[in-house]
């Protein structure tokens, strides 16, 4: 595993076993909403239904099994100032949040940290977690879970406690500070790569394409990977479907499918993939 600098990735400290038991806990796994076997999807940020809760806002995106995966959940939650996003709470399934505007503290194994846009926190299993609003405006964040048959045996011990070695451990990561490759086409950021107690790869980019530039034509990648548009206007061509998106639109590309990205917009388009490979992840395509 390729190592994080410290000023970057926030490994969580043990906390005592008795404040760990004290939390209320969320263990149960929810099958997923809808049965149909999810193909790559495009979903422009306009079409996403807005439901009003107690402490916000809610858009559901996917909640279905894949062609790999058991289950594949995404929503976006929007907190008012001073909202939490539940009780703390921990689940054998890994989960990350990408912030998309607003300031947050995040709890974790009873440390807080604090976030805003841009941020990528990464919850490893059964580590007890929160997230709270403390600015002066609305937050909001994207919610993504991958389930993976590992889900189903992962040992009922926080992740910290657990402590195996190579794991990636519950983190808090500055997209916006990590170091900037530049490409013929923009520039590319490496944020993760590193298996977790639930994924035997875990691996996330962010990549921009400056104005009138395109991906390699007809990228394959033997993973899930979820796509969100940071900023900017996209064309994405998926195995000969077209869809243009703009700044906060996602989609979720299945495993092998054929893709090119271009940027059709007046200013640098910037996306983020977030990249799950499981067991039943297929060998890389021509590979």
């Amino acid at each position: 595993m390729k190592p994080f600098p410290r000023s970057l990735l926030v490994a969580l400290l043990l906390v005592p076993a008795a404040a760990l038991l004290a939390q209320p806990v969320a263990n149960n796994y929810v099958p997923p909403t809808h049965a149909a076997t999810l193909g790559t999807t495009f979903v422009d940020w306009d079409s996403l239904a807005v439901r009003i809760t107690p402490v916000g806002q809610q858009r559901a995106v996917f909640d279905n099994p894949t062609p790999t995966l058991e289950k594949f959940e995404v929503h976006i939650t929007t907190l008012r100032p001073g909202m939490s996003s539940h009780p703390i709470h921990h689940h054998p399934w890994e989960e990350m949040l990408l912030i998309k505007e607003g300031s947050v503290e995040v709890s974790i194994n009873g440390q807080i940290h604090p976030a805003g846009p841009g941020a990528l926190i990464f919850f490893a299993s059964h580590d007890p977690h929160n997230l709270r609003n403390v600015g002066t405006t609305p937050a909001t964040y994207y919610v993504i879970n991958f389930y993976t048959d590992l889900v189903h045996t992962a040992a009922n011990k926080p992740a910290v406690e657990q402590a195996v070695p190579g794991k990636l451990p519950s983190s808090v990561i500055d997209c916006n500070s990590l170091p900037v490759t530049p490409t013929p086409m923009g520039g590319t950021v490496t944020v993760l790569n590193s298996p977790t107690l639930t994924f035997p790869h875990l691996g996330s980019h962010i990549t921009t394409l400056n104005v009138g530039q395109s991906s390699k034509p007809e990228i394959v990648d033997n993973g899930d990977e979820l796509f969100i548009l940071k900023a900017g206007t996209l064309e994405v061509t998926v195995n000969g479907v077209t869809a243009r998106l703009k700044e906060g639109s996602l989609f979720y590309c299945a495993p092998n499918d054929k893709r090119t990205l271009r940027n059709i917009g007046t200013t640098p388009a910037s996306y983020q993939v977030i990249k799950v490979l499981s067991a039943r992840s297929p060998k890389q395509a021509g590979g």
